[in-house]
């Protein structure tokens, strides 16, 4: 699948009429080849270093040159094997059409004459994507890894009474399905959140007959706090929750979503202070960059036409990529305060080698971790009005921050 990805960036070069001359070309000159949407660049510099990275194009210097041509046999060849991996994995045959269909609009995807969303959505129907996150082999594992995990923390806590879950960026429900089926005894007040109400729609119709199923619009890189304090909430929520008044909650659920936050670590923060104490985050998140999510799925990644194309602001600045790795996670996870991180896939399962796994963690209560509430109320007192603050977060550590030599350990 991913030989199939590398042929067909490579054949969208050779197409803009780039390296038939034998000549070297910038990356500037490539993009303007191209007539790439400056959204969309960051794409086309992946596409050259994965290129680069698996021998098929040379770099020196900043200027590319000696790209393999790719011929249109070749690529039709690896379509065909493109389907046999579609098959062996599982996805359904709609998941195949999408990523063929992807392969060959590469051209007409860059340049934003089509959106990857009319692709996967196509008609306004979920089918397509309910196959890359729920119908094949990977997803059907993680996705029961995920409700195994929220099963086993609905177990552990000491509260009575209904169990409060947050799942954020729920999306087609696909991990949601899995997860009401496990905890199918349990009294919930289940909040499904997405940033767009085009889910919300589709899961009121979907869910909308279980009990204790509440929906709201989130946007993770805005104030979470605040959105779910102000939310304007289904007309089907609990009669004990009072909208504007959101209590903690016991699980944080967050499957294939928070790649999608511009800082990680202050979303890790944010969704800290969501929980009770003792509460759990379940993680699920790709942690490999694959070429064929080079070329299908990260056109979702690019920011809106309308807004600023300003990255990601934390580890990933600069870097063109959207996935932390494994270990990366881990340690945002540990320098937030969260505690007792449970990993699956093992690295030796075979399943392991898709680069998905689902992280399952408590919130800890470090010893001096102040109160962001009590410090927000202090600073509101303390501070003139045009410099209040909107919001604090409290972290145990700065992951890959080196401490200053004018520190001893221990110092706080």
């Amino acid at each position: 699948m991913d030989h199939a990805a590398l042929l067909a960036m490579a054949h969208t070069l050779h197409r803009a009429g780039l390296f038939g001359d034998g000549r070297s070309y910038s990356t500037g000159d490539i993009l303007s080849a191209l007539g790439a949407a400056p959204r969309h660049h960051w794409i086309v510099r992946r596409w050259l270093a994965a290129l680069t990275r698996e021998g098929m194009l040379r770099c020196e210097g900043g200027e590319h040159h000696g790209l393999r041509p790719v011929s249109r046999p070749e690529l039709a060849a690896a379509m065909r094997n493109l389907e046999t991996g579609r098959r062996g994995m599982g996805y359904p045959a709609e998941m195949g059409r999408f990523f063929q269909t992807a392969l060959r609009s590469l051209p007409n995807l860059v340049r934003d004459e089509i959106s990857l969303q009319s692709l996967l959505f196509p008609g306004g129907e979920t089918g397509t994507a309910q196959g890359n996150y729920r119908d094949n082999l990977v997803s059907r594992h993680l996705n029961a890894l995920a409700a195994a995990a929220v099963a086993t923390a609905s177990r552990s806590r000491d509260a009575q009474g209904r169990l409060r879950v947050l799942e954020i960026g729920a999306g087609v429900g696909a991990t949601t399905e899995f997860v009401l089926d496990a905890l199918a005894h349990v009294p919930l007040d289940y909040l499904f959140t997405d940033v767009s109400g085009f889910f919300l729609d589709a899961a009121h119709e979907r869910f909308g007959h279980m009990p204790g199923m509440r929906y709201a619009l989130l946007d993770i890189n805005a104030t979470m706090s605040a959105q779910l304090s102000s939310a304007q909430l289904s007309s089907a929520q609990l009669s004990s929750t009072q909208c504007g008044d959101e209590a903690p909650f016991d699980i944080v659920l967050a499957a294939n979503v928070l790649h999608n936050a511009r800082h990680t670590g202050r979303t890790l923060a944010a969704i800290r202070e969501l929980l009770v104490p003792g509460g759990t985050l379940v993680l699920l998140e790709s942690c490999i960059e694959h070429h064929l999510v080079s070329t299908s799925m990260h056109f979702l990644m690019s920011p809106r036409p309308e807004e600023p194309l300003a990255g990601f602001a934390d580890l990933r600045e600069g870097q063109d990529r959207v996935f932390l790795t494994r270990t990366e996670w881990l340690r945002q996870l540990a320098a937030v305060g969260f505690r007792d991180v449970q990993v699956r896939p093992d690295p030796d399962d075979p399943i392991a080698a898709a680069g998905q796994y689902v992280f399952s963690t408590v919130r800890g209560e470090g010893a001096h971790r102040p109160d962001p509430a009590s410090l927000l109320a202090a600073a509101a007192e303390r501070l003139p009005r045009h410099l209040v603050l909107r919001e604090i977060q409290s972290v145990d550590a700065f992951p890959g921050l080196a401490m200053s030599p004018c520190r001893r350990p221990g110092d706080r």
